[in-house]
């Protein structure tokens, strides 16, 4: 059945990305400068590099996760702020995309604590009903409570525990007054990625999924690689991915990176899920009507260091862009076939030495050690 210009309606969505540097949040961090949400979005999808340094001791034996913890508490925080700037406990860019609003979807399900998670989670059932009620069952249920289907497979590992909101308890108490709720977070390494939406959207999210994709050290640990959330806002499927490519800046290098992007796309497998009627649920990232790649793509300038630098202090975007390795490459068609890139109207952000605006080539005396100012 076609769809009506009534059932169509606008949906304005932040997307930002931040190279943390292994850096942890300190307790006077303003993220406001960052979020620049002047027109309140619908949803704000965050991704993070390097949440953690990237050590042995987190690539190989086991994630530190309290950076992460500091980093919702603070994104909450900014985003829940009264107008006068005060945390609501009374009460980059923006895109737009064209959301079906009919029905027939699933429903969020809700746990407890994003820091202590709960062992009898909760999981959303698509099932059809005539129930207005959300319908929910246990991961160690082998039916849903409202309709007594099997849950998803066995195999369904993208449903952990820690991955999906609303909220963490460190704010339940206020979640009625809350403007924006966690939807999904997860962690892999130093890659974190996070999706807020406002409270009123919450109802019309759905088929919430993740998948994750190493590609670092030997092509599969996690200290390299993706992220992505799979999810339905009322009948339209969105894809928000965050990676973190190969580095380096020897000649060769970019095809690293292409052969990243092309492995990503083809291992991202999201698990299956219940079909709800008239809904198409996809399971690979270009299935979906919309599709947002964000994140640490180590594309460099193709251009010596001191080219690079006095385009940058002429503030030549245009000569810096056409050797920008990802445009070449894209237009190849070697990688990101199809995909838009939005326009680039600002300085190179690699790489800074931490807290300043100075880049790291300026002041190091080794030129092995010297970055090429690049985005």
């Amino acid at each position: 059945m076609p769809i009506s210009r009534q059932d169509v309606e606008t949906v304005r969505v932040f997307v930002a990305t931040w190279n943390l540097g292994g850096k942890s949040p300190h307790n006077g961090v303003n993220l406001d400068d960052f979020l620049q949400l002047y027109d309140q979005p619908d949803l704000v999808v965050l991704g993070f590099q390097e949440i953690v340094p990237l050590n042995a001791g987190n690539v190989l034996v086991m994630e530190d996760n309290g950076p992460a913890a500091k980093w919702l508490s603070l994104i909450s925080q900014c985003l829940n702020k009264s107008p006068n700037g005060v945390f609501n406990t009374s009460s980059s860019s923006l895109g737009s995309l064209s959301l079906s609003t009919a029905t027939g979807r699933s429903l969020l399900y809700q746990k407890t604590s994003l820091r202590t998670p709960s062992r009898r989670h909760l999981r959303s059932c698509n099932c059809s009903t005539s129930q207005p009620e959300k319908k929910y069952y246990s991961s160690k249920d082998s039916a849903c409570f409202g309709c007594q289907q099997s849950p998803a497979g066995e195999d369904d590992n993208s449903m952990e525990d820690d991955d999906y909101g609303p909220e963490s308890s460190m704010f339940s108490e206020l979640i009625p007054r809350m403007k924006y709720s966690l939807v999904a977070r997860k962690q892999m390494v130093g890659i974190f990625l996070t999706v807020w939406a406002k409270k009123e959207l919450l109802q019309h999210i759905g088929h919430l999924r993740i998948s994750c994709v190493s590609r670092g050290i030997m092509g599969c640990l996690g200290n390299k690689g993706c992220i992505a959330v799979s999810m339905s806002l009322h009948q339209t499927t969105l894809c928000f991915i965050c990676s973190h490519l190969a580095s380096g800046e020897k000649e060769g290098d970019e095809l690293r990176r292409n052969s990243d992007v092309l492995e990503i796309l083809k291992n991202t497998q999201f698990p299956k899920t219940h079909k709800a009627p008239h809904c198409r649920i996809p399971e690979k990232i270009l299935q979906h009507d919309q599709a947002i790649w964000l994140g640490d793509l180590n594309y460099r300038i193709a251009l010596s260091y001191s080219e690079t630098r006095k385009l940058v202090k002429q503030e030549d975007w245009d000569s810096l862009l056409r050797r920008d390795q990802l445009k070449m490459e894209r237009e190849a068609g070697r990688v990101f076939k199809g995909w838009k890139e939005g326009k680039i109207y600002f300085a190179p952000t690699y790489k800074y030495c931490y807290d300043s605006d100075t880049y790291a080539g300026e002041i190091s005396k080794s030129k092995a050690k010297r970055r090429t100012p690049a985005w």
